[in-house]
């Protein structure tokens, strides 16, 4: 069959639509295979429209396609892999040393055209066929086997090889938009995915397409965000991607306004057990709110911290506490020598400690690890200790918006939050956090050494509290075998 003739049937196929497609299900959503993902996207995948994926050399877009095909055919949906660039042997093991099985899913090899047209001796050849032809003759055979098949997904792998194909801009434009409608006629849902250099490498498929995944690799990061999708919200900014031996792994960045504003959960105070440290807040610290207890080294303020999750035991609440500080035995030994028993805690299941290497986590990966375990089981209270740890897993990024954003999700679903703050200064010239987070607080618990008689001592006082009054004096602060005593207030103080 010569080209022209082959384009003539290309519009009969282009033009004819499958009797096979349902109305109703361009209502339904089609899951991209990555839960995570499906979040950002609002639920999923539009039917029936064209997603373009677009980024550089192994950020991760072929792997995207393994996710769809294989979400597809365990729902018993038909898919196709058509692939114009690498060979399919190679395209399935790469899949299945990923843990995703291609065995379900027919194959389209395109790529003996590429390659045929990539070399330049035959490419000069009054021989061999003329580019354009090359790419009559993939997109024919790929229309031929969409209309055989008539496959709900469809991932075409890549569509930069048919771009090199046609020198003519508006002739590609048009004949990629013929080329899209009809896999809309036929029912198919379409990724696509395209390497991209700058942002007019692809310029023409970012108009056509229904929506654009971007994904982008670095040797410090992996990043997917959405920059557009017709018909549906979705999750803006850039979101952590980690590639793997279990495939791709999103982490959505969290904005405030994802959660859900809970219930008045700030009625009730919440009691430390000490009663004197009760009364220096006036009750104790109120539910759902942020509480920063600040201080100089040593001074104390984890076993505060844990004090409060004592009582929260007592009640029959679970508490988690993230430490990227210090040892987990460590900080056991320490709360078992001030008589808090948190072995007993950990075994009845009202304390979970996790131990966090921050280099090892983006702030994106750290919120969602948060965010899954409090899903998992009800919580109460979650305690960071501390900041300057959580700090380090910024890689250069402003730690304020992640940290706000963090502790507005937990808030807003009634988690008590507790952040350990570090200050260099040992005595007097006091700052409450010198990092500039002291607004999202409602309290402000503070923790200092003063220089008095000859010694040093400890003492704690509140510098802010939102929902009720509070004590304005210092009191002493000790850390005893038999737990944390804090006297009486302390008067006739100076400077």
């Amino acid at each position: 069959m010569k080209v022209n003739e082959k384009s003539e049937e290309q519009e009969k196929l282009l033009s004819a639509r499958s009797p096979g497609m349902d109305i109703n299900s361009f209502d339904q959503r089609f899951s991209t295979g990555i839960p995570e993902l499906d979040e950002v996207l609002d639920g999923g995948l539009l039917p029936h429209r064209t997603y373009l994926v677009r980024g550089n050399p192994g950020s991760g877009k072929t792997t995207l396609g393994f996710h769809f095909l294989t979400a597809g055919t365990r729902r018993g949906e038909t898919a196709l892999f058509v692939s114009i660039g690498e060979f399919e042997e190679q395209i399935r093991r790469d899949a299945a040393s990923q843990g995703l099985d291609l065995t379900d899913v027919p194959f389209l090899d395109m790529s003996m055209s590429a390659e045929f047209l990539n070399d330049e001796q035959q490419y000069h050849s009054h021989l061999s066929p003329s580019g354009e032809e090359v790419r009559e003759t993939i997109i024919y055979t790929i229309i031929q086997e969409v209309r055989r098949l008539h496959p709900q997904r469809v991932f075409l792998d890549s569509i930069s090889q048919l771009r090199r194909l046609t020198p003519n801009a508006l002739q590609y434009r048009r004949q990629l938009l013929a080329f899209l409608q009809f896999f809309a006629s036929q029912g198919s849902t379409v990724v696509i995915t395209s390497e991209s250099v700058d942002t007019t490498t692809d310029e023409d498929l970012q108009a056509i397409c229904d929506g654009i995944i971007t994904l982008s690799s670095s040797p410090d990061k992996q990043t997917l965000s959405v920059g557009k999708y017709r018909g549906s919200n979705f999750l803006h900014g850039e979101h952590t991607m980690r590639l793997s031996e279990k495939g791709m792994q999103l982490f959505p960045h969290l904005l405030p306004e994802t959660s859900h504003q809970g219930e008045n959960y700030m009625l009730e105070t919440l009691s430390s057990g000490v009663p004197e440290l009760d009364a220096l807040l006036h009750g104790g610290l109120e539910r759902g709110t942020v509480s920063i207890i600040t201080g100089p080294s040593g001074v104390g303020k984890t076993s505060m911290g844990i004090q409060f999750m004592k009582e929260a035991a007592v009640r029959g609440e679970r508490s988690l506490v993230y430490i990227f500080d210090e040892a987990e035995e460590t900080l056991l030994h320490r709360c078992e020598a001030i008589n808090i028993p948190v072995r007993s805690m950990m075994e009845q299941s009202k304390l979970l400690i996790r131990r966090v290497e921050p280099l090892h986590f983006t702030p994106d990966e750290f919120a969602y690890n948060v965010r899954k375990e409090i899903e998992r089981e009800p919580t109460a209270m979650v305690m960071f200790d501390s900041i300057s740890g959580y700090r380090l897993s910024m890689r250069g990024e402003d730690m304020v918006p992640h940290l706000h954003a963090l502790c507005q999700h937990l808030q807003n679903n009634g988690l008590t939050v507790l952040l350990i703050n570090d200050v260099e200064a040992i005595t007097g010239g006091f700052r409450a956090t010198e990092i500039g987070i002291s607004y999202m607080a409602d309290n402000i618990v503070f923790l200092r050494y003063l220089e008095m008689n000859g010694e040093i001592q400890r003492t704690v006082g509140v510098l802010k509290k939102r929902m009720t009054d509070f004590e304005r004096a210092l009191r002493k602060w000790e850390i005893t075998r038999s737990g944390i005593t804090v006297g009486p207030p302390m008067m006739n103080l100076h400077g």
